[in-house]
């Protein structure tokens, strides 16, 4: 399948701080030179904000929904349905890409998302990366937690993990399925087993991951944060990070 338009949607909860640079990465990837012919519109769901998450959004040339939900899976959902009103392109080739506020997606992720779809893929599973900055024993148990599943046959690795940072698949594969559910957590991965579930050729892939956060203390109960807070509850414990873009861990006076 041949992509002619891609929307890029991305919840936030007051993310004006991470959020300029996860909107800078989708920029670039959306100028990536194999989409010149591709139209990309992204939507940034601001739900429940209190900070200046929306205005930092709309700067960006983002378009902006406004929700009061805090809910992850309607606050996708929402994003999706204004995205696909606002390219009113045929299902059959459009693509939807989502993302988090606090993740920084590579400079070919949608250029590789249009690829697989080329292949005949309707969903893209990827992974997710910590920052350099991460401490040492946080990025060893989350890549330890990775590399536990992989094959030691040498054959593909169709890996367990799904991250709404790092997921695409076609408008039609998710109206077949009735989109994202309006779950509190694990939206991402009822829709991805609702794929499968239904049939839909669904690649799991490690080849182009993106930057996550790596803060513990989450946004959403039972998301990324928590995980990473389980795989390493002293850190959890004694450390919050900084305000700063780079998700850096800093230790907690007292």
């Amino acid at each position: 399948m041949n992509i002619g338009a891609v929307a890029v949607v991305i919840p936030a909860h007051d993310e004006e701080v991470l959020l300029p640079a996860a909107l800078d990465a989708v920029a670039v990837a959306a100028r990536h030179p194999d989409l010149a012919a591709v139209r990309v519109v992204t939507v940034l769901v601001a739900d429940s904000c209190q900070d200046r998450t929306a205005e930092v959004a709309r700067r960006s040339g983002a378009v902006v929904v406004r929700a009061d939900c805090r809910n992850p899976g309607r606050a996708r959902a929402l994003g999706v349905e204004r995205a696909l009103r606002e390219l009113a392109s045929p299902a059959a080739t459009t693509w939807i890409a989502v993302t988090d506020a606090d993740s920084v997606v590579p400079s070919d992720w949608l250029a590789h998302h249009s690829a697989r779809a080329r292949e005949g893929w309707q969903a893209v599973v990827g992974t997710v990366a910590l920052p350099a900055t991460t401490a040492a024993s946080l990025v060893a148990s989350h890549t330890l937690g990775y590399e536990a599943t992989r094959p030691t046959d040498g054959s593909a690795w169709r890996h367990p993990h799904i991250h709404g940072a790092n997921l695409g698949l076609t408008a039609g594969a998710y109206r077949a399925v009735g989109g994202f559910p309006p779950l509190d957590v694990g939206e991402d991965r009822a829709l991805v087993r609702a794929l499968e579930a239904s049939g839909h050729r669904v690649l799991r892939t490690a080849d182009c991951p993106v930057l996550t956060s790596s803060r513990l203390r989450a946004r959403a109960r039972g998301g990324f944060g928590d995980h990473l807070a389980a795989l390493d509850p002293v850190m959890a414990e004694g450390e919050i990070r900084s305000p700063g873009p780079s998700g850096l861990l800093v230790r907690r006076p007292g």
